[in-house]
């Protein structure tokens, strides 16, 4: 029973390092675009930033990069402070510094255009964060991470679905949502095990009393006399 036991803790501790859990987020990061609305998006569009509560977002600066041709046309310097919720949002100019994005942090132009196209995440030391979206072509220019987030229907937005973490791959981190959510991030965990990871745990804890019956059986056959199992 006592070797049952260390084996099924060193098969738990192998299966937890073979799956590895995804990084967490270090930095500011995008965690949700809303570009396309349904008709105009003038003063709609918003961008929304996760990241340390009372951090300074002086030095950042939002980029709007074409598809097309990788081009720079749109570009936003950043002010103000992270919230104590840790949601930072930037909503479009309707004009003289107004928007019609309920509760907005800081006012700008970033009405994005529609994919295929990127936002990129600078700081004076380079890149921090960047979101590709859309269907690129193999001329298309892609300035995200890893393969391309979706490019979801007008009205809808493209968001990170765990804030805290960032795997490098728009098409891992992000889905579409059919109703943008300006300053509300999902509640989760900042390193999460992937789901296969539990389940082969589960497995392993199913089959549990299976080794012991097998172990007594043995145990039993090398003796006159056996307890019955129950």
């Amino acid at each position: 029973m006592i070797r049952q036991s260390v084996c099924l803790a060193v098969c738990l501790t192998g299966a937890a390092l073979g799956f590895r859990a995804a990084p967490a987020v270090a930095a500011t990061v995008i965690s949700e675009v809303f570009y396309d609305a349904s008709g105009s998006d003038a003063g709609l569009a918003f961008v929304e930033l996760f990241g340390t509560p009372g951090e300074s977002v002086e030095g950042l600066v939002l980029e709007g990069v074409n598809g097309q041709n990788g081009s720079v046309y749109a570009s936003l310097a950043l002010s103000g402070v992270i919230p104590a919720d840790g949601v930072f949002v930037v909503g479009d100019d309707v004009g003289g510094g107004v928007s019609s994005v309920a509760g907005a942090d800081m006012v700008g132009d970033v009405d994005y255009q529609n994919g295929p196209d990127s936002v990129v995440l600078r700081n004076p030391g380079g890149i921090l964060d960047a979101l590709g979206y859309g269907s690129f072509g193999s001329r298309d220019i892609f300035a995200g991470e890893g393969a391309a987030a979706p490019d979801p229907p007008a009205g809808s937005s493209v968001a990170r679905s765990n804030p805290r973490v960032d795997t490098n791959d728009n098409s891992v981190d992000f889905i579409a949502l059919d109703v943008p959510t300006p300053g509300t991030v999902p509640s989760v965990s900042g390193v999460p095990l992937p789901a296969a990871f539990w389940l082969f745990a589960a497995g392993l804890l199913g089959m549990w009393p299976v080794a012991r019956r097998k172990g007594n059986d043995v145990a039993c056959g090398q003796a006159a006399s056996c307890p019955r199992l129950t």
